[in-house]
């Protein structure tokens, strides 16, 4: 192994192995932890970087649910500060600041314009920059300098057509821009933080389905062997989003659906900057086009209840939805979008705290923590996704103050992740793609070629991802299947055609990977 890559953190199958039988033989752990999303990863970093002894168990693969459906975007919570939630915006660019320092590989700045359209009237844009400026002086604040994230301005008309050239020009009266964290990738994060804890001794086991819970662990099934065993832990976390309320009582949600489409950079003149569009009706909701790394534009995302998530593992993009996100967005174009410019969609859902509101979109995006008064099994719950590290951290403060917990302070908000790389940074012969998923450790991926040369050439035409990517995460990333590969490590599932272009790929590269491993 490489001496880019952090000791301890490659995770997998054989790991996972050892790890559950471990567990199976009776040994306890301190913190016990259900659910492999973004929140419960953030949970198994803070609680085993105290030193306390750590087991996370997902029923599905790392990031499976709602932390990969999100709009990708590390963000400073400008929303909800036009929403009228100042202490959550500033929630949000305090933790922006803190991933920008933790993951600046996976966190890059991205310009946001909102274009100032006959549809938007002057004092309309005037409340708009105000918020900008609100947000740039909570940005300065929070840490983050004017070099990484610059100051909001105005821009005139020929500037903003230089960043969206599909704008409608007609009109157009320039644009006002901001700027804005952008994630390399959601899942990417996930396993990024999950790998950062198993460095900290943390035991990260998927396909690893809790049955029940109580104060002193859980009853778990293996998804691979079919094996039922316990798990015993002195403190037991549940955070497994929309489905708390399955494992245990006094969980209040009112989840909600939130959709994005894929279309192809080229129809929007491969754009430089995201833009928002106003909706009707809202001080502080906008349908967004984001630019993405792989000559993609999200178009996203909506806010719709969903009355009961149970049974709800793969949320669906409905027509209406789809429909009214293309109307939203169009009303800026200069040739508005059609349902057969989308070459993918995705929808998930919000873990949304039950509140006084009547909309979902105008619920807290606050996170709680509610321990079960009879099983003392502490669930956290709400939030989003740039705030994972203080869900985290609030869920570990409540554990140590229990009796008899001997641990540390929290360490996340200096603690940098797996791969983390000064921003800038180029690894000389690495591919900035690369080095934008995998930092430090793009050179690892890069070295699996070295003696098979094709290992480093794109999986198909359109198709950047390469077999050594396949392999890397098969070898370091717990990638179990196929669908984890294509549909979490390397995203392609997002687009069906780039799906089926690299699934031959994919499964030979699953039986070389586990080959090599058990080797």
């Amino acid at each position: 192994m490489s001496h880019r890559l952090e000791a301890g953190s490659a995770l997998t199958a054989d790991r996972r192995t050892r790890e559950l039988a471990g567990l199976a033989e009776g040994r306890v752990v301190d913190v016990l932890i259900v659910g492999g999303g973004i929140t419960g990863a953030g949970v198994a970093l803070d609680a085993a970087s105290r030193g306390l002894s750590v087991a996370l168990v997902e029923r599905g693969d790392l990031a499976q649910g709602t932390s990969r459906w999100s709009s990708k975007l590390a963000h400073g919570g400008l929303r909800y500060l036009a929403g009228g939630h100042p202490a959550i915006a500033w929630e949000s660019a305090q933790e922006r600041a803190v991933l920008l320092r933790a993951a600046p590989h996976l966190v890059a700045p991205l310009p946001m314009l909102t274009p100032l359209t006959p549809g938007l009237p002057g004092p309309v844009a005037a409340g708009t920059m105000s918020v900008l400026r609100a947000g740039d002086t909570m940005r300065r604040l929070a840490g983050t300098p004017r070099r990484r994230l610059p100051n909001a301005r105005r821009i005139d008309a020929p500037e903003a057509l230089r960043l969206v050239p599909e704008l409608a020009a007609t009109g157009l009266r320039g644009a006002l821009m901001s700027w804005d964290g952008q994630l390399t990738d959601d899942a990417a994060l996930v396993v990024a933080v999950a790998r950062t804890a198993a460095s900290h001794s943390a035991r990260i086991l998927t396909r690893v389905a809790a049955r029940s819970l109580d104060g002193d662990g859980a009853v778990v099934h293996d998804e691979m062997t079919g094996d039922e065993l316990g798990i015993a832990a002195r403190h037991v976390v549940n955070a497994t989003g929309v489905w708390a309320g399955e494992l245990t009582g006094g969980v209040h949600l009112r989840p909600s659906r939130g959709s994005h489409l894929i279309v192809d950079a080229a129809r929007l003149g491969h754009p430089r900057a995201a833009f928002g569009v106003p909706l009707e009706g809202s001080r502080s909701r906008f349908v967004f086009a984001l630019p993405r790394p792989d000559a993609t534009v999200l178009v996203g995302l909506t806010d719709v209840p969903v009355l009961d998530p149970v049974g709800i593992a793969d949320p669906q993009v409905t027509e209406e939805e789809e429909r009214g996100l293309l109307r939203s967005v169009s009303s800026a174009l200069e040739l508005p979008l059609e349902p057969g410019d989308v070459i993918g969609r995705f929808a998930g859902l919000r873990p949304l705290v039950e509140g006084d509101d009547d909309a979902t979109a105008d619920l807290s995006r606050r996170h709680v923590l509610v321990e079960d008064p009879d099983t003392r099994v502490l669930t956290v719950v709400g939030g989003k996704l740039t705030t994972y590290r203080r869900m985290a951290q609030d869920a570990v403060d409540a554990i140590v103050a229990r009796p008899g917990v001997d641990a540390g302070p929290c360490r996340t908000t200096r603690l940098a992740l797996v791969g983390a790389l000064a921003p800038d940074t180029s690894l000389p012969g690495v591919p900035t793609r690369l080095v934008r998923r995998y930092g430090t450790e793009a050179a690892d991926v890069i070295a699996l070629g070295h003696d098979r040369p094709e290992l480093l050439q794109p999986l198909a035409e359109g198709v950047e991802v390469t077999r050594a990517e396949l392999l890397f995460a098969v070898r370091h990333e717990l990638a179990l299947t196929v669908d984890d590969l294509l549909d979490r490590r390397t995203r392609l599932g997002l687009v069906p055609a780039r799906r089926a272009a690299a699934l031959h790929a994919a499964r030979e590269m699953m039986e070389i990977g586990r080959e090599a491993v058990s080797a």
